[in-house]
């Protein structure tokens, strides 16, 4: 196989509020920390153990300001993207490593009122209809008794 894929998908709950910084260009950037969850039941004990991996997600632009706008601490929302690390040198010169996750899509899925809200990175203006209000479209307009 020649070809390479660098796809993530997560679903969790926002770890804070989007932070922003925006340039001289006109453009920004907004980071906020994700919170995703694995369960188990430990074997010896029987108790149920809940470990928490956290993410750096990090959207661009028109996006951006969405997130910032509509998204809040301990909302849950779907995110997809690619991951990226990267290096940095910090205040006392000691160089850090710092791994991102590039979102290109994503979803918000905690109900704000009766409405959700799906936006894409790549096409912010145009909102895509959820799976679950896509379902409920073609029923409507499906009449067939199957």
């Amino acid at each position: 196989m020649s070809g390479t894929l660098n796809k993530v998908m997560l679903i969790g709950h926002t770890g804070d509020d989007v932070k922003m910084r925006y340039f001289e260009n006109g453009g920004c950037v907004g980071n906020f920390p994700l919170a995703t969850n694995d369960s188990y039941v430990n074997k010896t004990s029987g108790e149920q153990v809940t470990s928490t991996e956290w993410h750096n997600i990090v959207v661009r632009n028109k996006a951006a300001e969405i997130c910032e706008k509509y998204l809040k601490k301990g909302d849950k929302v779907y995110v997809e993207g690619r991951i990226r690390t990267r290096k940095y040198e910090d205040s006392n010169g000691v160089e850090r490593y710092v791994t991102e996750i590039l979102a290109k899509d994503f979803t918000f899925l905690t109900p704000k009122g009766q409405s959700e809200s799906t936006v894409s990175a790549q096409t912010p203006s145009t909102n895509k209809p959820s799976a679950s209000s896509a379902t409920s479209v073609e029923e409507e307009e499906d009449d067939l008794p199957f």
